[in-house]
């Protein structure tokens, strides 16, 4: 280890060791760059997406709160209508003749459950093929959620919902536009079912922890519900933290991860609407500010990316390019 490397750590750990963290300090440090080490990034990326206050006294209150608060999500969102949660609190309620599969009525439990299944099926596909490059996501996670794999709860995993759902020979997928669309699936082949082995029974690989976590945030969010492109936003900071030296925080990785995500797309949310496209705060007027700040300080990439003929590095024209683009910026 350098000593420059050293003393940027000491400094980070300057700044995060005083009773209240100094905001403007850290974000200067933070500015070129966040060290990995004794998980200063993920205190860093909490601290600046609002997560943590900046007092440090009122951290464990405030963390008990929230990660108490995502269990309660958990009992309530990953549900399946008509089963018992009777050891959890919530009463039974069985399939009458006013609600079952084939009710209408918008306000019907089965009919709420249909539709998630349609936000699920396209989480599921995007996330499983989350950074194929890296095997962390296919690995299975330390602390798998009890709340979910406990045998003595009547709770289903997200998996096992992907798979009875009558939707599973289908391909579903929601563009920006808001528009579903349903085709038929691709033939496999045995290089895609490798890609959609799952771990067995009571184990849970990383990406089924995101998978979770973006089925809980379109459901609270529905008017913008899940987005392509939601995954690779959500996919490094849960990454960051599910691989936090302190096993502490590292243990709750998934309430963390969805509280810091959720602030995180407060800010960017615009851009993944696509009625918002060419208003002043959507992705259009922002990639445009991109090319004119491009233009001005590296002529020869902008050139590069608005030359049309160029395969390596052709504008962004489309809406969703240009969103994951700004989004990796």
């Amino acid at each position: 280890m350098s000593r420059l490397h050293q003393s940027r750590i000491a400094d980070f750990q300057e700044v995060l060791g005083e009773p209240t963290v100094a905001l403007g300090k850290l974000r200067d440090l933070c500015f070129s760059g966040i060290p990995f080490d004794g998980g200063l990034r993920c205190l860093c990326w909490k601290i600046l997406l609002n997560y943590l206050p900046l007092e440090k006294a009122l951290w464990s209150s405030l963390l008990k709160k929230q990660r108490d608060l995502y269990s309660q999500f958990l009992k309530e969102m990953i549900i399946q209508p008509g089963i018992a949660k009777a050891n959890l609190g919530v009463s039974r309620e069985d399939v009458t003749l006013e609600d079952h599969p084939l009710n209408p009525n918008p306000d019907s439990r089965w009919n709420t459950y249909f539709k998630d299944n349609e936000v699920l099926l396209q989480i599921d596909k995007d996330v499983r093929r989350l950074y194929p490059d890296m095997a962390f996501f296919q690995r299975p996670t330390e602390y798998p959620c009890l709340l979910i794999l406990d045998p003595q709860n009547e709770f289903e995993t997200l998996r096992k919902r992907v798979e009875q759902t009558t939707l599973k020979s289908q391909t579903v997928a929601r563009n920006r536009s808001g528009v579903t669309n349903v085709s038929s699936p691709l033939k496999t082949t045995p290089n895609s079912l490798s890609e959609y082995e799952v771990l067995p029974n009571g184990c849970e690989a990383h990406w089924e922890v995101v998978e979770r976590i973006l089925f809980i945030y379109a459901k609270l969010n529905p008017g913008i519900a899940y987005v392509q492109g939601m995954n690779e936003i959500v996919g490094p900071l849960y990454y960051t933290f599910a691989t936090d030296p302190n096993s502490e925080w590292k243990e709750h990785a998934e309430a963390d991860t969805f509280f810091c995500f959720t602030n995180l797309m407060a800010e960017i949310r615009d851009n993944f609407i696509k009625s918002l496209d060419d208003s002043q705060c959507g992705i259009t007027y922002k990639m445009e500010k991109v090319y004119s700040t491009l233009k001005e300080k590296d002529v020869e990439l902008y050139l590069k990316l608005t030359n049309s003929g160029s395969v390596a590095g052709r504008r962004l024209h489309s809406e969703h390019e240009a969103a994951a683009g700004l989004s990796y910026l």
